[in-house]
């Protein structure tokens, strides 16, 4: 059975697929029509969609009907938008070639509770690239000093950057 979100289009109305809104942790990120956040799955790649079966029953894919298109709403880049033909038939939305998905740990509009689950869900900016949360450093010492500068050794990851997107 496969569970998503299907945006409706009524007839001469067209509804945003995806536009962005502003969250107290990431950031601006993008969200659906309702307000709830967007992830993309790292698993994906451009062509192939790994999140399927039992999977979608946590973060249902962000589909849109056959025939339609995916459609702007503030703050996004309408170039950015596009879809990929899921391999049960769905027609995923995209957005700088990242399949978007939601999160049923989301209860409502504005929270980014599904962030950085099993380091593989991120929310997504306007930019097209995932949303990592800042690095918080343990207590008692580490990550930047008062100079604001952390040593060639360190793995603290930038927000909002991932090197393979």
């Amino acid at each position: 059975m496969l569970l998503a979100f299907i945006v409706p289009l009524a007839a001469g109305a067209v509804l945003p697929t995806v536009k962005t809104a502003k969250n107290t942790d990431l950031g601006t990120v993008l969200v659906s029509s309702t307000g709830r956040t967007l992830y993309h799955f790292t698993s994906d790649t451009r062509t192939k969609v790994k999140c399927t079966g039992a999977c979608i029953a946590q973060w249902p894919p962000l589909l849109i009907r056959a025939g339609a298109r995916p459609a702007a709403g503030p703050g996004i880049s309408a170039a950015k938008l596009g879809t990929l033909r899921r391999a049960d038939g769905g027609l995923q939305v995209t957005y700088n070639g990242m399949t978007l998905y939601r999160y049923l740990g989301d209860s409502k509009a504005g929270q980014a509770n599904g962030e950085a689950v099993s380091d593989k869900w991120y929310a997504v900016s306007s930019a097209g690239k995932i949303v990592k949360p800042a690095a918080t450093p343990a207590a008692g010492g580490g990550g930047l000093g008062s100079s604001g500068y952390t040593s060639p050794s360190s793995t603290t990851t930038t927000p909002g950057y991932d090197p393979g997107y």
